[in-house]
């Protein structure tokens, strides 16, 4: 058993939760979400794996979209944040890539364009319907729609967008009001539309229209816990796992780790297993965050070092060294050592380390 910590990528769980997207919103087109490395998947791997079954990758920045297309991926690519410099568009243009747009500098840029891209580029226009992050204000909607109708370079099939703030909040009312909000300010136009998030996709079916954009539920990971929706069963598709590497009896009273801050309470056994923030593991996961050792849950004890982190494997324990343990995965949600950790299982998987070996298995 290698000691090192190795992230293994469950292909058959991809193709599952895909599947699920396509059950829970079948009447739509599929924008994968493969920004940040497809949360920290790896964006070729699953850009590779998921050829032909999605109809758009949505990447966050031009160089994400640029090293897909350099790998050999002809799947259309959408820039969920647009360009942030005129200076890009030339890229954009040359790689065939589509762009979100969302404010009067990124509308500006395509009208100044040469008359020689005609057609050249695909948009989809952003509405701020609540988040106030990106888009356009809803009274601005007609002028920048018949504006982009007039651009030469801008292809004649639109798409608007808009992005929810709350949709895994089930209770709140603010998701219905956004809906409400994006229904009136596209009226009875003539375009496609794309509102649904991973959490909407669940939850929200009026919210579904032509386009949905599942991101961290493509990667197995609930945007509605604690909740769970029925016959949505997602399956993990990172497994990260490591091993023991030394095991050390304590007294009661003995202290581990830096800062003395867990203090055995009885003679136990201290499991040292070879991960830690070092490789994306969350220095701040508490006390007791759960490890799974052969399939048993332990408690983590004292600090998340570098490299390492110490389990709890009690007084009768019969663990080895080398001995096989999960941090997160097929075994253990990642939810809940976010939960841990005070994050969200996003920021953990995004976090995943250079150092962290990967391993791609079709099962």
């Amino acid at each position: 058993m290698q000691a090192i910590a190795t992230a293994d990528i469950h292909l058959s769980a991809l193709d599952h939760n895909l599947a699920l997207v396509k059950h829970l919103a079948p009447e739509t087109k599929v924008l994968a979400l493969l920004k940040a490395n497809a949360y920290g998947h790896g964006a070729l791997t699953v850009a590779r794996h998921l050829n032909g079954s999605a109809d758009a990758y949505g990447v966050a920045r031009i160089d994400e979209a640029i090293a897909l297309r350099e790998a050999g991926i002809n799947t259309p690519l959408v820039l969920m944040e647009g360009f942030f410099s005129a200076t890009e568009l030339p890229l954009i243009i040359e790689h065939n890539l589509q762009l979100v747009v969302h404010c009067e500098y990124q509308l500006q840029a395509l009208e100044a364009l040469a008359s020689e891209h005609l057609n050249a580029l695909k948009v989809w226009l952003k509405v701020d319907t609540g988040m106030h992050r990106l888009g356009i204000e809803p009274e601005l909607f007609s002028s920048f729609y018949q504006r982009l109708k007039a651009c030469q370079s801008v292809q004649e099939n639109i798409i608007v967008i808009s992005h929810l703030s709350s949709s895994d909040e089930l209770q709140s009312d603010v998701t219905p009001q956004q809906i409400a909000l994006f229904n009136d300010c596209c009226g009875n136009g003539d375009f496609e539309r794309s509102l649904a998030n991973s959490g909407a996709i669940m939850a929200w079916p009026e919210s579904h229209y032509q386009w949905v954009r599942p991101g961290v539920m493509l990667y197995g990971v609930n945007p509605l816990y604690p909740v769970s929706i029925d016959g949505a069963q997602l399956r993990p598709v990172m497994t990260l796992r490591s091993s023991l590497i030394a095991i050390k009896p304590i007294h009661a009273g003995d202290s581990v780790g830096y800062g003395a801050t867990y203090t055995a309470k009885e003679d136990t056994n201290i499991g040292v297993v070879a991960i830690g923030y070092g490789d994306g593991y969350p220095r701040h996961a508490k006390a007791g965050t759960p490890v799974l050792v052969n399939g048993r849950k332990v408690p983590l004890v004292g600090r998340v070092s570098m490299d390492m982190i110490t389990v709890d494997l009690g007084a009768d324990s019969q663990a080895k060294i080398g001995d096989y343990v999960e941090l997160w995965g097929k075994n253990l949600a990642i939810e809940e050592v976010a939960e841990n950790a005070e994050t969200i299982a996003y920021e953990l998987l995004c976090n995943i380390t250079a150092r962290v070996k990967i391993d791609v298995l079709s099962n």
